[in-house]
């Protein structure tokens, strides 16, 4: 089993501990929270074990889970990683792609590896259908919140559209030629709504839509491509597949059929895969364990996480 530790005891935070505690992949060492206030209240309502300070707790454990504010990601990398440790890291990766970067290069070397916290990836919903998104040319997310004080520390395009990036990344295989944005703040000081619209070099394009100032949540994706319409929910973990091909000779009396200007037929049919339910929190830190024993690639690379940011960063540098 990896011994385990986690910097940040928040609401984040907690569950990592839970999970950590509960997986048979880790044994949980203990934590450090920056509150002391806060860390005892941890301790006394749950019985995980306190470091007083970060270097002792990374000096503890193998793998270290940064579950810190964005702003101290960094540090908190860089300290684990010069002393050998495995991290996970919660998105957004690091503040800046500079530091992002850095912490990339100190993973190589230091043959230590890495892995970001882009939990959409392991969304059942996205799990199910993510082999029929093949070469998608229009994409549409909508991640909306009701608003919530925690996380308004920085805008909302790394508060909640960069897990809808990262989804758009993973899935189309082409560099970004463009990207066209506005953001408003409403009631923070960063802004609150974003949409964006990025153009890809082969000819995709993604529209995003971001908010924490909605009256109902809303985390849905739409994928358009070549004879197939996907939709992802990633709030209700639902998901609906629409595929057409050529209509056969004879059609039955309930097949659906289509036929275009040019005369050309299709048949529409339903192809809904199933969902096999999971904790997406649990899984990415299970299968960054799998990782490090097996030593191959984690599911969700530092390289993804800083294209995320990168992409994310373009996209604020509109406003």
């Amino acid at each position: 089993m990896l011994r385990a530790g986690v910097l940040g005891a928040g609401h984040l935070g907690k569950i990592h501990l839970r999970l950590l505690n509960q997986s048979e992949k880790y044994e949980l060492v203990g934590f450090y929270d920056a509150d002391p206030e806060n860390a005892k209240r941890v301790v006394e309502e749950f019985g995980y074990t306190y470091f007083d300070t970060i270097e002792k707790l990374i000096d503890a454990v193998d793998v270290v889970d940064i579950v810190t504010p964005t702003l101290s990601h960094y540090d908190c990398a860089k300290e684990a990683i010069k002393k050998g440790k495995h991290i996970f890291i919660e998105k957004p990766i690091t503040n800046t792609v500079e530091e992002a970067e850095t912490i990339r290069t100190l993973v190589a070397e230091h043959g230590v590896k890495g892995q970001v916290g882009h939990v959409e990836r392991f969304n059942p919903a996205f799990i199910s259908v993510k082999d029929n998104i093949e070469n998608p040319m229009f994409i549409e997310t909508h991640r909306l919140a009701e608003f919530n004080p925690r996380g308004t520390d920085v805008p909302v395009v790394l508060d909640l559209m960069i897990h809808d990036i990262d989804i758009i990344l993973s899935v189309v295989k082409s560099p970004v030629k463009h990207i066209s944005a506005s953001g408003v703040s409403v009631v923070s000081e960063t802004p609150d709504i974003a949409n964006a619209r990025i153009e890809f070099k082969n000819g995709c394009v993604a529209n995003l839509t971001a908010s924490r100032i909605s009256l109902k949540n809303m985390r849905k994706s739409r994928f358009f491509q070549k004879d197939a319409y996907i939709s992802v929910d990633f709030l209700e973990k639902k998901c609906e597949v629409v595929k057409m091909k050529d209509a056969p000779e004879n059609p039955g009396d309930f097949d659906m059929i289509l036929q275009n200007a040019e005369g050309v037929k299709k048949q529409i049919y339903f192809d809904n895969p199933e969902i096999e339910n999971n904790n997406a929190i649990l899984d990415e830190l299970e299968t960054f364990a799998d990782a490090i024993n097996n030593n191959t690639k984690p599911i969700v690379t530092l390289h993804d996480g800083t294209e995320a940011l990168r992409v994310a960063t373009m996209i604020i540098n509109q406003f």
